[in-house]
């Protein structure tokens, strides 16, 4: 301040001596005053730029002064870099739960210090073996009761969980592709992942530690640090071993979590979600930019979920892919190029292609191996992600949502209500994975090929059955000792009784289906298959199924185009012929309508006259499910119906056939059952089918080369009070307890 006080002095002293002279010179002051500027301006920059270093040094005293004394280096640096980039805004902290998954100790090890150390703070703590916790049931109270979760996770062989967390990483990995669930789901969630790993092991370091962080992340749950991952490779461990690593993070930890229980927040820019930079991040964190690309490859990857009892279900929370994954809903060049060779093939007489026979048999022309596959390695990636286990090069087969529910005693599916299936025993497949329609409410965005005909390789049914039901049963023994699952229904589930060929794509396209039918009936394993009408000739020749769907997506040819958008350019004579066809068929057949409020369900009149033409046993009408943004569809929740505007369309269209009576509802599945009257035997509906009756009937049909015919009412079952319409529990299966997801969105899956 004095220098500062002295150069102004020597200005001001400059300023006058220079009038002077400038009055002796005949100037006017104005014109003397700017000149005595002028010739001292070295001393007024050197002023300016003494108090601006003046202010400058007073700011840095002041802020240091702001910060606590009793702050040491340590804890001053945790804070500092500390990596959560949503604002807390919890005021306190209940308690700390730590999860572990160990295979050899290490990770329990490390929980139960962090309990003594957490405990020591005066905060409740509880360590946790994950295969006790049902993450389905109690995950999302976690949300709410203002508690820390830790994960302490280990990676195992080939980058697989430990035994003890394989249920728990499986439940959050689907959960967090589940459009059920939401992408909010556990949001409100505060957590920390530490990883156990080994970098000797490149390709799987750390992988579960990564996926739970990411997993958590994507169902919008809160990151209370960054994710930090111990290495056991003592030549590149930051800190010299894997102890050493997690002595380090509990270090930062502890203060992460006593400033949590004061109620401090955090400012954040607000782009961490969208894979911008936080702007309060560290930058000398390790795992920083790993974790950001790894959050902003799966923002930008599609995320589907499990599979439900037929196309119930989607799990698309995100319509992007990565950039491998081809789209096969626009084939486009691809679909042309194909379709110039096949012509160009025929044209040589050499055509390589599998054409579908009057009896589904095969004909083959040239070598098998030069045919493409179905399954490109893009697409197999893709349907991976999604949950499908892939067999061969065209099939697949996924586990439905309503085996797991009914395995743990929480009820089946709307099958289960209307016809008597055994849900926990219940197989999705599909021999063809390819399907000859692009619909609106694809409940897998179009991920799967399309096309009009066979073109690909080609499996045989024996291998397809064989490892779907290989694969089916690997994933029921996933459940074996999940909390919840019934041991009586999980020993009955590894035996498959029920194949349902609805899983995706058109079944009936797979030139061998016949074949893939007896096969299944020769295990005495039900047959229910669904086709989308575009193929009348092969439902002709199809053999009998316990249960034959059409759907019927749409009553006029306008309505049908805009709604399942379907490849072949006469579809409407296809699909007229296809209902005909059906109505040609002795086993039970069923339509199935899927209402799209404001697209087809002031249809009617048109709908009552399909039904005529068909005579179809049954008509299933259910609410349309959304399925989440897609750029391929222009659906969204404004056309999903209410269960009561399903049952309002129902009970019009019964009015208007004069065979038909509503029999059964399913109001969890948003479903409806409306039942020809030779059904309602003395009074009594008997939709129900007699599976051990169907075996043996159909195993005489085969026996006798076909001369042997039963019809539908051969293989009746009665229907028990619960699943008629109308009754208190709307369908569902009183010997069963109904769960409902504590969830922050409303559930509107309809399965």
């Amino acid at each position: 301040m004095l220098s500062l006080f002295v150069t102004v002095l020597l200005f001001i002293s400059r300023v006058s001596t220079s009038d002077n002279k400038a009055s002796h010179n005949g100037l006017s002051p104005t014109e003397s005053y700017f000149m005595s500027i002028w010739h001292n301006r070295l001393y007024l920059y050197s002023a300016a730029a003494l108090v601006f270093g003046i202010w400058f040094s007073l700011k840095l005293v002041l802020k240091k002064k702001s910060f606590p004394k009793d702050v040491g280096s340590l804890v001053y640096e945790a804070v500092k870099k500390n990596d959560s980039c949503d604002g807390d805004t919890a005021a306190h902290v209940s308690g700390v739960k730590i999860f572990y998954g160990s295979q050899t100790g290490t990770a329990k090890g490390f929980a139960q210090d962090l309990s003594e150390e957490v405990t020591a703070l005066g905060i409740a703590a509880e360590v946790i073996d994950m295969k006790d916790y049902d993450a389905d049931d109690q995950l999302a109270d976690e949300c709410t009761n203002q508690s820390v979760c830790v994960f302490l996770v280990a990676t195992y062989t080939d980058g697989q969980p430990t035994e003890n967390a394989q249920w728990f990483c499986k439940w959050l990995e689907e959960a967090s592709t589940d459009f059920r669930y939401g992408k909010t789901f556990l949001k409100g969630l505060r957590y920390a992942v530490f990883g156990l790993g080994d970098s000797v092991y490149v390709g799987h370091y750390n992988t579960v530690g990564k996926n739970v962080d990411k997993w958590l992340w994507m169902l919008s749950g809160h990151r209370v640090m960054t994710r930090v991952e111990g290495d056991c490779n003592v030549v590149k461990s930051r800190n010299g071993s894997v102890q050493n690593d997690f002595l380090v993070w509990k270090g930062k930890f502890l203060v992460r979590l006593q400033a949590l229980a004061k109620g401090e927040t955090k400012s954040c820019s607000g782009d961490c979600k969208t894979g911008g930079s936080c702007k309060n991040q560290s930058k000398d964190t390790h795992d920083e930019g790993e974790e950001k690309a790894a959050e902003q490859n799966d923002s930008s990857e599609e995320d589907l979920v499990e599979s439900s009892s037929d196309e119930e279900e989607s799990g698309l929370q995100d319509e992007h892919m990565s950039g491998s994954v081809v789209d096969m809903e626009d084939l486009g060049n691809i679909m042309s190029s194909a379709k110039k060779a096949k012509t160009k093939q025929e044209g040589q007489g050499d055509g390589n292609m599998v054409k579908l026979s009057k009896m589904n048999g095969v004909k083959k022309v040239g070598d098998e191996g030069e045919r493409r596959e179905m399954i490109t390695p893009a697409l197999r990636g893709a349907l991976t992600k999604q949950g499908y286990k892939l067999i061969g090069s065209h099939s697949g087969v996924k586990l439905c949502r309503w085996t797991k529910s009914m395995l743990r005693g929480r009820g089946g599916c709307y099958k289960h209500t209307f016809y008597g299936i055994e849900s926990h025993r219940c197989m999705e497949t599909t021999p063809s994975l390819a399907c000859a329609n692009k619909c609106v409410f694809c409940w897998r965005h179009h991920t799967n090929p399309v096309g009009t005909e066979w073109r690909w390789k080609m499996d045989p049914a024996e291998t397809i059955l064989q490892e779907a039901l290989e694969k089916h049963q690997s994933m029921i023994r996933q459940f074996r000792g999940v909390p919840g699952v019934q041991a009586e229904r999980y020993e009955e589930g590894l035996a498959v009784k029920h194949c349902a060929l609805s899983l995706v794509g058109e079944p009936i396209m797979y030139p061998e289906i016949n074949t893939f039918i007896r096969l299944l009936h020769s295990q005495r394993i039900s047959s229910f298959l669904v086709t989308n009408a575009q193929f009348p000739q092969e439902i002709r020749s199809l053999e009998p199924v316990t249960q034959l769907y059409v759907s019927v997506d749409a009553s006029t040819k306008d309505s049908l185009k805009k709604i399942d958008r379907p490849l072949f350019k006469d579809f409407w004579p296809r699909f007229i012929d296809s209902l005909r066809a059906l109505g040609e068929k002795r086993q039970r057949t069923v339509y199935r309508l899927t209402l799209v409020k404001a697209w087809n369900v002031e249809e009617m009149l048109a709908y009552s006259e399909l039904i005529a033409m068909g005579q179809p046993d049954f008509v299933e009408v259910k609410g349309v499910t959304y399925c989440g943004e897609s750029s391929a569809s222009t659906l969204t929740m404004a056309n999903v119906p209410w269960h009561q505007e399903v049952v309002a369309f129902v009970q019009q269209l019964a009015d208007m056939l004069p065979q038909y009576e509503i029999a059964c509802e399913h109001e969890h599945s948003n479903c409806l059952l409306i039942a020809h009257t030779k059904f309602k035997i003395e009074g009594e509906w008997w939709t129900w089918i007699d599976y051990e009756r169907f075996q043996d009937l159909v195993q005489a049909h085969s026996d006798s080369d076909g001369q042997t015919s039963f019809s539908a009412l051969d293989y009746v079952a009665l229907t028990p009070s619960w699943a008629l319409f109308g009754g208190r529990e709307q369908g569902f299966d009183p010997q069963d307890t109904r769960f409902t997801r504590r969830n922050k969105t409303k559930d509107i899956s309809g399965c």
